[in-house]
């Protein structure tokens, strides 16, 4: 049988889609976007329906009254977009930059389900570090408006115990529609 009788069958074949995934053709299910322990896993962005307890969702008006860095420690943990993070260094190299809040500290993608255990373990020891000089510093976790990973950040750090985090829910977005400038920001080095 010549190979040109077979390109239909091996199309149709390279088409199908993996065992055990959805196809293309149907929608994910509430089901398939959440992992067994309630941390959203796909398509981040889009509109959050769920309460992140135990963490609490902060009213905007109550952190548009704060001053990062001093108030309160802000961690921005929206993910690089068309970057990556050098393994043998722990540097990000970013394809765009980023505007955040002023003050905040950039740690991305520490939001996906299951987190990278090192970029983790690098957002608590930031936290860790900001406590030191007073312990009962709020935590607010954001991204953008429409996003889960501040969502899950803010869920997670919460039932890990720790204390006073809050998540803002409209995000960067937010924070400069409220007429508040947005700074370019750098992500923090995770060293491997």
């Amino acid at each position: 049988m010549a190979l040109g009788a077979l390109a239909p069958a091996l199309l149709t074949l390279a088409c199908a889609p993996l065992p055990g995934r959805p196809s293309p053709e149907r929608a994910l299910s509430e089901e398939d976007l959440f992992d067994a322990e309630g941390y959203r896993t796909a398509r981040f962005r889009a509109p959050v329906a769920r309460d992140p307890a135990p963490a609490r969702r902060m009213a905007e008006a109550e952190v548009l009254a704060l001053q990062p860095g001093r108030d309160a420690l802000f961690l921005d943990v929206l993910p690089v977009t068309g970057g990556w993070r050098d393994p043998a260094t722990g540097r990000w190299h970013l394809s765009e930059p980023h505007r955040s809040v002023p003050g905040a500290l950039w740690h991305p993608e520490t939001g996906r389900s299951p987190p990278d255990a090192r970029l983790w373990e690098a957002l608590r020891g930031a936290i860790a570090e900001a406590r030191r000089a007073n312990a009962h510093l709020p935590v607010i976790v954001f991204c953008r408006s429409d996003c889960w990973m501040s969502w899950n950040v803010a869920r997670r750090l919460a039932r890990e115990g720790v204390g006073q985090v809050y998540w803002y829910e409209e995000g960067v977005e937010g924070w400069h529609a409220a007429g508040r400038d947005l700074v370019e920001v750098t992500p923090l080095t995770v060293p491997p």
